[in-house]
């Protein structure tokens, strides 16, 4: 049985709905690889509890230095806490990319994670969780960032914007609304949901003060009428 069928026929046809709308504001936005899946690994861990400019900037600093994975791994942390500063936390953020980068190594040999796109989506998922510190979120960001599979990465962007429109239960933890999502997402658009959700809750469905008068997607939210 295919995972689409798993999920709530209703949910699915509200979920090509709500990507109809939001498809008319933002367009198509295809895949691209961003980086390559143990890089994007550490840009992951960089980007946590900063904004994207700051861990961008971060990443692109630490690669400049060090040039590739192999010589981050054999650094001393205090020279990568010094390459990542400018992203925050890098005294915490450095040893567990030195780790991290050290098991992938030890694990495989290599930093060429490829063959993660030839397993099937769960046991990508299970290899890359395996990793001491990787959840669900940084698995799934890793899988359908540099391999472009129908893994749902769930931020607080998504994980707020999909329990407004009732996608998934209030109860529903962030770690299983990727699986739900999953479920009622057709594979080849997860990637461009996922896109549209982010955009959509930094545009208009704001934590704190959502813009429910400027949304396109009112007759869907049944939390319109509770931050109208």
């Amino acid at each position: 049985m295919s995972r689409i069928k798993r999920g709530s026929k209703a949910k699915q046809a509200k979920v090509k709905e709500v990507s109809s709308l939001l498809s008319q504001i933002y367009g198509p936005i295809p895949w691209e690889p961003r980086y390559h899946a143990a890089e994007e690994l550490v840009y992951t861990i960089l980007s946590q509890h900063t904004s994207d400019i700051n861990s961008e900037r971060a990443f692109l600093n630490l690669m400049k230095v060090f040039g590739d994975l192999d010589s981050i791994t054999d650094a001393a942390v205090e020279k990568i806490e010094l390459a990542i500063r400018r992203g925050g936390l890098s005294k915490t953020k450095a040893p567990r990319i030195k780790s991290i980068l050290n098991e992938v190594r030890d694990e495989v040999g290599s930093f060429d994670l490829s063959f993660l796109s030839e397993m099937p989506l769960e046991d990508a998922k299970k290899w890359l969780i395996n990793l001491k510190g990787v959840g669900p979120k940084t698995a799934a960001i890793i899988l359908c960032f540099s391999f472009g599979m129908p893994a749902m990465p769930v931020d607080t962007h998504i994980y707020r914007v999909s329990q407004r429109l009732a996608l998934v239960g209030k109860k529903v933890s962030a770690e299983k609304a990727h699986d739900l999502l999953e479920s009622i997402v057709e594979p080849e658009e997860v990637f461009q949901f996922h896109m549209y959700l982010i955009k959509h809750g930094r545009d208009t469905c704001k934590a704190q003060r959502p813009r429910c008068t400027d949304c396109t997607l009112t007759d869907l939210c049944p939390a319109f009428k509770k931050y109208k």
